[in-house]
């Protein structure tokens, strides 16, 4: 079974909307709908097989039977399956936050640390993000600003666009702004140390945990590293490798690649619609799906009038 089309864990965080049930027809049954988690093998968020032999097991499952070949022999360096990836609408803000490395996360948390990428898939007018600090700040001043809620005045605010791309290391404090629609691509993790939150309530009526203890511990003070070069790919580090397609259904209608041993390949489309074929197998696609071809499984093709990312290990 070469193509495995993927069903999301969805998420109600209290920042969300509703672009993603509206615009992306994923289906959830709560509002808002934050985020939806369409390559999950996490136990807090798992994605579900929905066509073929194994309909209703989660990928996690599926791996579990079918064996990590199927991943590829890149994802055997890793202990648990490397790779989460979602869909985030950010009605409002998010909190500003920080995430651990590997090895302060494997230590406390008993999970790996958290490498993420942003692609901007839609950005109202006036959308922005924070993206680590516009000054060095001491561990003192960071500290202090958490407290008297201040720490904004010394982030990176960044103005996005539709198609820009941020590549975030762990240490590096930043948050999503409201008016953004963000494909995010990540380790398989779900580590998020917040440490600042607009004051906001949650559902329960009190304010949101805060993990400021373990932030100061991770947070790089610096401002971020600019303009990262990825060569001929939207990112790469050795989690995964991000590459973006785009077939208009006329000039170009179709593209050819390689699920070779090494690694499977996660579709995920942006927009459009068309089909994915692998092994005398095709599955339609449409905007908001999100395809999984297994490793090993050979020559595939894309087709179609449609915009996707490709995500590799």
């Amino acid at each position: 079974m070469p193509i495995l089309k993927l069903k999301p864990t969805c998420k109600d965080y209290l920042w969300g909307g509703t672009r993603l049930r509206t615009e992306f027809g994923i289906e959830y049954d709560k509002d808002p709908l934050a985020e939806s988690w369409e390559l999950s093998c996490h136990p807090d968020g798992p994605s579900y097989i929905v066509n073929g032999e194994f309909a209703g097991k989660t990928l996690q499952e599926y791996i579990d039977i079918q064996g990590k070949e199927v991943t590829g022999t890149h994802c055997l360096d890793f202990e648990q399956f490397p790779v989460l990836i979602k869909f985030i609408d950010a009605k409002k803000d998010l909190s500003i936050q920080v995430h651990p490395d590997d090895d302060y996360a494997l230590k406390n948390e008993g999970q790996y640390g958290k490498t993420e990428m942003w692609y901007v898939m839609d950005a109202q007018e006036g959308a922005s993000l924070y993206y680590g600090f516009a000054k060095e700040v001491s561990e003192e001043e960071f500290e202090k600003r958490i407290h008297n809620h201040t720490l904004p005045e010394v982030l990176n605010k960044v103005m996005i666009h539709k198609g820009d791309v941020l590549f975030i290391d762990p240490g590096t404090i930043h948050a999503i702004g409201a008016g953004s629609l963000i494909a995010e691509i990540q380790q398989n993790s779900n580590v998020t140390y917040r440490v600042y939150d607009y004051g906001r309530k949650g559902p329960d009526g009190k304010e949101r945990q805060l993990h400021v203890e373990k932030a100061i511990q991770v947070t790089k003070r610096k401002p971020p590293v600019a303009d990262r070069e990825f060569g001929c790919h939207v990112a790469s580090c050795k989690y995964f490798t991000v590459d973006k397609v785009v077939l208009d259904g006329v000039r170009r209608k179709k593209l050819t690649g390689e699920a070779d041993e090494t690694s499977f390949v996660s579709v995920l489309v942006l927009n459009g619609e068309g089909k994915v074929s692998a092994s005398g197998e095709t599955v339609e696609v449409k905007k908001g799906d999100s395809i999984l071809i297994t490793a090993g499984s050979g020559e595939y093709e894309l087709e179609g009038s449609l915009e996707a990312l490709l995500t590799t290990v």
